[in-house]
C-alpha cells in the first residue's frame, strides 16, 4: 500500500482497537502497521472463523473484513457478528467490488465497503478513525438509553445533568412542605412540570392540581377566571360561578406566567395568600380555601417592581422558596437523553419501531442552542419521527434552524462514511491525479452515505439523490462503493 504517513488529526485520543482479517499474509502485515503507526491497537485473524473468535473474546472497535477468504467468507463473517449482536462496526474489503456487493455489505450492517487497491493507507486510516468514533457515539447513545430507563423520573422531568440533579433535590425538599414556591426558568424549560412534581410528592397528591396560564386569561377576566363572581356581577353574568382557587381547594394552584397579572388582581391574589380566603366578584362574603400555591415567571419581576408593574409585597409573599430551571444549552447530555426520551414517546404514539439517531444527528442536537428549551426540542424530534423515511433519523429530517450550518457537513464531515480527501496529500501529487482521487473519494462518501440512509435499496437511494436508478448504479460502479472506476465510466 502506498500513500504518505501524515498523522489523522481525528485519531482517537485513547486507544481504539481493531481488528484486521485478511488471508493475504502481506495486506494483514502491511494494515497492522500502517495503523499501529497511527496509535491504534491492532490484533489480526487469518480467516473468518478467526476473526469471529477474536471479535467474540477481545471486542475490538471496528474490524476490517475481506470478502473473500477459506473456511468462512466475510460476508459470513459480518451476518453472524451482527446476530450475537457485536458492536463492532466493520468495514468489508474486496478486490471484486459489484453493484450488488456493495448493496448487501450495507444491508447487512457494514459500516463501510473498501476496494482493493485501496486509494491510500490515509483513506484507509480515516475510515477507520470514522468508525471508531461512530461506535463511541452509538455506545455513548447506548449508555444513555439505559440511564434512560434506569433513572427515577420526576414525574415526566427528565435529566441526569448536575444542574437537573440539584433540581431535583429542591423539589424533594419543598414538596413537604406548605410554603409557596417561585418556579423560574426561560419558556420552554418545563416550569409545570416542576409543580406538578412537587404536587405528586407532597401531601396534596390526591387532591386537584389547577394549572393557569395568567398571561392567556384576558385581562377583563382575570379575577373572575381565579376568583370566580356571582350571577349579575357584569354584563354576561347569567349565573353564579366558582374560581380556579375555590376548584383547587385542598390541593394545589399553579399560577404560571404570574408576572402578567393585572394590579387589580395582584391586590386580590395576595389578599388570598395572607388570609387564605377568596371573593368572587360582586359578591360581599367571603369563601375559606385551602391551596398551596406555586408560581412561575420567565421574566424578571424585580424589573417589573422597578416599573410598577408588580407588586413588591406580593413578590415577596410568592418568592418565599424558589427554584431555577437550567436552561437545555446548560444541561449537557440531557439534549440526548431527552431527544431519545421522545422518540420513544412519538413512536409509541404512531405506532411505530423507534428510530436511532445517526451521528450527525446527535451532532447536530448538541450543536444547536434551543433557545425554545425542552419544548423547541420535543417539537423537533415529533417532527423527525414523523418525516423520517430512513432508517434512522438524520440531520435533514430536523427543522432546518438545527440542521448542521453547512450543508456540505451532510456530504463528508469527519464522521461520514468515507474518507474525507486530506489536502496535503493531495498537494503532492500533479493536479490531474489529485482531482481524479478527490472526484473518487467525494463519489464514495456521497453514495456510500445516501446508500446507508436509504437502507440499502438502490431505487430509494437514488430517489434520495434526485438521479434515475441507472446514473445511481453508474456512479456507484465509478465509486468505490460499486467498483473500481474504469475509463468506460468516464
Amino acid at each position: 500500500m502506498g500513500g504518505a504517513t501524515t498523522a489523522v488529526s481525528d485519531a482517537p485520543s485513547a486507544p481504539v482497537h481493531v481488528l484486521v482479517v485478511d488471508d493475504d499474509p502481506g495486506l494483514r502485515r502491511s494494515l497492522a502497521r500502517v495503523l499501529s503507526a497511527r496509535g491504534f491497537r491492532v490484533g489480526t485473524a487469518e480467516d473468518g472463523v478467526g476473526g469471529l473468535a477474536y471479535l467474540d473474546e477481545n471486542g475490538p472497535d471496528v474490524a476490517l473484513v475481506d470478502m473473500q477468504m477459506p473456511n468462512m467468507g466475510g460476508f459470513d463473517l459480518l451476518t453472524r457478528a451482527k446476530e450475537k449482536g457485536s458492536p463492532a462496526e466493520i468495514i468489508m474489503m474486496t478486490a471484486h467490488a459489484g453493484v450488488d456487493a456493495a448493496v448487501e455489505a450495507v444491508k447487512g450492517g457494514a459500516y463501510h465497503f473498501l476496494t482493493k487497491p485501496f486509494v491510500s493507507s490515509e483513506s484507509v486510516v480515516l475510515v477507520v478513525a470514522q468508525a471508531a468514533e461512530h461506535k463511541r457515539l452509538v455506545d455513548r447513545t447506548r449508555r444513555l438509553e439505559q440511564r434512560l430507563e434506569a433513572h427515577e423520573q420526576f414525574g415526566d422531568l427528565i435529566g441526569t445533568s448536575p444542574k437537573m440533579l440539584a433540581v431535583y433535590r429542591l423539589i424533594e425538599g419543598v414538596a413537604t412542605a406548605t410554603s409557596t414556591v417561585m418556579i423560574l426558568g426561560e419558556t420552554g424549560t418545563g416550569k409545570e412540570l416542576v409543580a406538578r412534581a412537587i404536587h405528586q410528592r407532597s401531601s396534596r397528591a390526591d387532591k386537584p392540581f389547577v394549572a393557569v396560564n395568567c398571561a392567556a386569561i384576558p385581562k377583563e377576566l382575570v379575577e373572575s377566571e381565579l376568583f370566580g363572581h356571582v350571577r349579575g356581577a357584569f354584563t354576561g353574568a347569567q349565573n353564579a360561578r366558582a374560581g380556579l382557587f375555590e376548584a383547587a381547594h385542598t390541593g394545589t394552584i399553579f399560577l404560571d406566567e404570574v408576572g402578567d397579572l393585572p394590579l387589580s388582581a395582584q391586590v386580590k391574589l395576595l389578599r388570598t395568600l395572607q388570609e387564605g380566603e377568596v371573593k368572587r366578584v360582586g359578591a360581599d362574603e367571603t369563601k375559606i380555601v385551602d391551596v398551596r400555591v406555586l408560581a412561575a415567571t420567565n421574566v424578571d419581576l424585580k424589573e417589573r417592581i422597578a416599573a410598577k408593574t408588580f407588586r413588591s409585597d406580593l413578590y415577596y409573599r410568592l418568592n418565599v422558596i424558589s427554584v431555577e430551571l437550567p436552561a437545555l444549552r446548560d444541561r449537557g447530555d440531557d439534549v440526548m437523553l431527552l431527544a431519545h426520551h421522545f422518540i420513544h414517546k412519538y413512536s409509541r404514539r404512531m405506532s411505530r419501531e423507534p428510530k436511532r439517531l445517526a451521528p450527525l444527528a446527535l451532532q447536530a442536537l448538541r450543536a444547536y442552542a434551543w433557545p425554545g428549551n425542552v419544548r423547541e426540542l420535543e417539537h423537533a424530534i415529533e417532527r423527525a419521527v414523523v418525516l423520517s423515511q430512513g432508517a434512522s433519523i438524520e440531520p435533514s429530517d430536523l427543522p432546518v434552524e438545527a440542521q448542521p450550518r453547512e450543508r456540505a457537513l451532510e456530504v463528508s464531515p469527519p464522521l461520514s462514511r468515507g474518507p474525507a480527501p486530506n489536502a496535503a496529500l493531495l498537494a503532492d501529487l500533479p493536479y490531474a491525479e489529485a482531482k481524479r482521487i478527490a472526484l473518487t473519494q467525494f463519489d464514495d462518501t456521497y453514495v456510500g452515505e445516501v446508500l446507508r440512509r436509504a437502507g440499502g435499496n438502490l431505487s430509494e437511494a437514488a430517489r434520495q439523490a434526485g438521479i434515475d436508478r441507472s446514473n445511481f448504479k453508474r456512479l456507484m460502479r465509478k465509486s468505490k462503493t460499486g467498483g473500481p472506476r474504469g475509463p468506460d465510466d468516464d
